[in-house]
């Protein structure tokens, strides 16, 4: 978020911008806002119907009369709606709906707290009796904790991405959702297995962030080191969420697999599919589990399988590829560049090899 808590720029509001310039540059990134109420971090009051729960937010009278109700549902990137919100209460604070602006924030908490049993720090993850666990303090360190489980960096110290500092210290990690098409939402309840770790709280579809430089009674919210604009949410931590159970309607049932275009080959053979068909299916498969798997060894196996095939001229290249390449997408649409280098790298070692078939049929 250049600029962002830093100085005043052209495009981007500074330590000193009014809550008005702040809205109007969230909006700019397509960032949908709503008020906070002044000086606190919650939404402003919701109306009397509202408090009272006698309907939604989709009857909500106060919407299509422009006022803003039931918090995050109230978002928008409506500008004249946002000069009139923050016209008639210029020190409301700045809110953003993740869903719509595909934010998933890493909310840290740094309250001290009594360690749990090990079995409770890490929802779903056994951590061996060998591994001492003495200094653990915060949420930060259980965050730590995941991260050096996964063999990952740590989200508290990712300087590629938006950090936020709140008053009471506790840090928000922005990023990007990483795909469109599949949906996060924050986590439902109090329940531990919520989490990805102890208390770790998740921002994304269904909730809200503070914007930076949003001032309450207890301080400013700041960006941490420099500012920057969030970057994608980390492949691992994507993992973690989905095993955590934040995805939104998770695939249930077996995915289609493609079915291939029968490229030409030697006498018009149908055997070289009845090899690479159930191989490219593996691969499509894999979308109905989102981690682990083995993923990377199953496009791979294809990949070189349909090379050796191609070389030895049963298949043709191109089609084998693009085959290949639409199986990964349904199963790890968010690594494409991955996926690619997966395919072209066992394409290339399989064409080392080429297969031979005749005789079969």
């Amino acid at each position: 978020m250049p600029g962002l808590g830093e100085t005043r720029s052209p495009a981007a509001p500074g330590r000193l911008a009014t809550p008005l310039a702040v809205a109007h540059w969230c909006v700019s990134q397509g960032w949908p806002v709503h008020p906070l109420a002044p000086g606190r971090k919650t939404p402003t009051a919701n109306c009397p119907g509202g408090r009272g729960r006698s309907h939604g937010p989709k009857r909500c009278p106060c919407r299509p009369a422009g006022r803003p109700c039931h918090g995050f549902h109230a978002a928008t990137t409506d500008r004249q709606r946002i000069d009139a919100w923050w016209g008639s209460s210029p020190s409301s604070g700045v809110g953003s709906a993740c869903g719509p602006a595909d934010l998933i924030v890493i909310d840290i908490d740094a309250h001290a707290a009594e360690v749990p049993d090990r079995s409770r720090l890490l929802p779903g993850i056994t951590i061996p009796g060998a591994v001492n666990l003495t200094g653990l303090a915060s949420d930060f360190d259980t965050l730590a904790l995941l991260a050096a489980f996964r063999k990952q960096p740590d989200p508290a110290h990712d300087e590629s991405t938006l950090r936020v500092r709140t008053p009471s210290g506790c840090l928000h990690v922005w990023y990007r959702a990483p795909h469109p098409d599949i949906r996060l939402r924050c986590p439902a309840g109090s329940s531990p297995k919520a989490a990805p770790a102890r208390q770790v709280d998740v921002r994304a579809e269904g909730g809200y962030i503070v914007a930076p430089t949003t001032r309450t009674a207890q301080g400013t919210y700041r960006p941490e080191g420099a500012p920057r604009m969030p970057a994608p949410l980390p492949q691992w931590l994507y993992a973690e969420l989905i095993r955590t159970g934040h995805v939104i309607n998770p695939p249930r049932r077996r995915v289609p697999v493609p079915h291939p275009r029968r490229g030409r080959s030697s006498g018009g053979s149908t055997a070289p599919h009845r090899v690479l068909d159930p191989l490219i299916g593996q691969v499509a498969q894999c979308a109905v589990a989102p981690e682990g798997c083995g993923f990377t060894g199953i496009p791979n196996r294809a990949a070189y399988t349909a090379g050796g095939l191609a070389a030895g001229g049963h298949v043709q290249e191109a089609d084998a590829r693009a085959q290949l390449l639409e199986a990964a997408r349904q199963a790890r649409s968010w690594q494409t560049l991955r996926n690619e280098k997966i395919i072209d790298d066992g394409l290339a070692a399989g064409a080392v090899r080429p297969f031979h078939l005749e005789g079969r049929s």
